[in-house]
């Protein structure tokens, strides 16, 4: 049985590849989940709940595949999220048998509409059902989290009533999930401490909550929760999830950091403690923020708290005066705490692969030799066009030649003619696995739409391109642009990222990246493959 957490820790419990996949188009690839995993394992979350192994054969092999190489003796806690049904139990139960510390998170509806309407089932039926299933989980790992569905529109007596019995069969940890992002604060945190005032067994288990960001409340949902006796934070990077998304990782974790005088006495301890609410390595926060981002190809708005590209950013002349004369005028938090810094290397062209590679070491990545050799080589690249090339852009790089699907197109040349009394023409040429050469050409009504017609008529595969969004990495007319876009093919969508000093050039292989996952989805379609939505859960 799992060590239960010290009373005065929050422990946080990141959703990202299993809720926050579910946001349309953010589906990832088992390669792209195990990278996530083990950044989420360096941010230092306690229990990572890698997917929902029923689903289909790609979440199955995702989860066991995190198990056993993130879900180490001194990693984080593996789960995964089964319906309380006896074969999503097993398969979960499967997934995370190679993790040494693995967990099974199962859940039933509570609320009357639910009941009703989804499980068509009676309070007695369910009553029966919960303890049941969480019985039958703990056949396959002592450590079982049990969630009424929609616990935020149950009639409160009888959630008392099956989480008093789903603990009485093992629960470790019972979810207390507001699955529609219904309830205010106030509600929120009265139903936390109801739960707590009248469960009788309520005392061993950890309080857990869940919640989504549909009225814009869920952080504030959770805040209030910890005040009333909720130890365990279910929450993603960016907020990512269904609908409006979940609560933020990084807006939880902050609002702990900065305040813990606050919220330390909540937790049994003096104000004045400086020891951290949660185990979490905040300077880790913004590389997994723009990791999760590139990788699901879900943009972070500019006025995002903590990670937003505007949130230590001052205009204001009044603003930027205080802030020169005294950062604490108008920011409450470093800009450093959460990973962010302005130091610029001293990598420049004449430097070697043995310096390149201790700078990414220092910078956090493990680089096997072809993955250094490519990012080695752009790096190389650029510092013949930069004259300063910042950590930013090393990151950028590493990422987009790290991160990419499996290149069933690559682009060979692209090349432009556009202006303002041309109409703009590009050539295209793309080299398949098997070398061989493919090239044609297009008019557009710009550049872009150019190369993307072009690689069109090469690649031949159905889309419709949904979203496209440039950003500079850093300052300057030679800032490196990354372009994240979202293409559709009939109901699925997929995105693309890539970074470059040339716009277009970053264009057309964010496209290829897009087309390359649809490419590979099509391709493992020929296996069974069942489809998500019959089975997907959004506590």
């Amino acid at each position: 049985m799992s060590n239960p957490p010290s009373p005065d820790r929050i422990l946080i419990f990141d959703t990202t590849l299993r809720d926050g996949e579910q946001s349309p188009g953010a589906t990832l690839n088992v390669e792209e989940k195990l990278v996530i995993a083990r950044q989420l394992a360096r941010l230092g979350v306690d229990i990572i709940e890698a997917g929902f192994p029923f689903a289909s054969p790609g979440d199955f092999e995702a989860v066991q595949k995190i198990a056993r190489e993130v879900g180490t003796a001194d990693g984080p806690t593996i789960c995964g999220l089964a319906r309380a049904t006896r074969g999503d139990i097993e398969r979960a139960g499967e997934a995370i048998k190679p993790a040494a510390k693995g967990r099974i998170h199962t859940f039933l509806a509570t609320s009357d509409i639910h009941m009703q309407y989804k499980l068509r089932k009676s309070r007695e039926e369910v009553l029966a059902i919960a303890p049941e299933m969480v019985a039958y989980a703990k056949t396959f790992t002592k450590d079982v989290e049990f969630s009424p569905e929609d616990a935020g529109r149950s009639d409160p007596e009888f959630l008392y009533q099956v989480l008093e019995a789903a603990i009485a069969a093992g629960a470790t940890t019972v979810n207390i999930p507001d699955t529609v992002g219904y309830l205010t604060p106030t509600e929120f945190g009265g139903l936390i401490r109801g739960i707590r005032e009248n469960v009788p067994n309520i005392d061993q288990a950890v309080i857990s909550v869940h919640g989504h960001n549909d009225l814009g409340l869920a952080v504030a949902n959770f805040l209030e929760a910890v005040k009333n006796g909720a130890r365990q934070l279910e929450c993603t990077i960016n907020g990512i999830g269904e609908r409006a998304g979940n609560a933020a990782l990084e807006e939880l974790v902050m609002a702990m950091h900065v305040r813990r005088a606050f919220y330390n006495p909540f937790l049994g301890r003096p104000a004045e403690s400086e020891a951290p609410l949660t185990n979490i390595d905040t300077r880790q926060i913004y590389k997994t923020s723009r990791l999760v981002s590139n990788l699901t190809g879900m943009f972070v708005q500019p006025n995002k708290a903590i990670v937003g590209a505007n949130a230590f950013a001052h205009e204001s002349g009044i603003h930027q005066d205080g802030v020169l004369k005294n950062k604490l005028t108008y920011e409450i938090m470093d800009a450093t705490s959460i990973g962010l810094t302005d130091n610029q290397i001293v990598l420049g062209k004449h430097s070697g692969r043995n310096a390149f590679r201790t700078r990414l070491q220092e910078l956090g990545y493990e680089l096997d030799d072809q993955a250094l050799n490519r990012a080695f080589l752009r790096f190389k690249e650029l510092a013949d066009k930069k004259k300063e090339i910042t950590d930013w852009d090393i990151e950028s790089i590493v990422n987009d030649e790290t991160q990419q699907a499996p290149e069933h197109f690559h682009l060979g040349l692209v090349q432009v003619s556009c202006g303002d009394s041309a109409k703009p023409t590009a050539t295209v040429t793309l080299r398949t696995p098997d070398g061989q050469e493919l090239m044609d050409a297009a008019i557009g009504t710009g550049p872009v739409d150019a190369v993307y017609k072009a690689i069109n008529r090469v690649v031949d595969i159905p889309n419709q391109l949904i979203e496209f969004s440039v950003q500079s990495v850093t300052e300057g007319i030679d800032a490196l642009g990354e372009v994240t876009i979202r293409v559709r093919h009939e109901d699925r969508v997929f995105s693309g990222h890539a970074a470059n000093t040339d716009i277009v050039v970053a264009s057309a292989h964010a496209y290829l990246h897009a087309l390359n996952r649809l490419y590979t989805a099509l391709q493992g379609e020929k296996a069974i493959h069942p489809q998500r939505d019959a089975v997907t859960a959004s506590l």
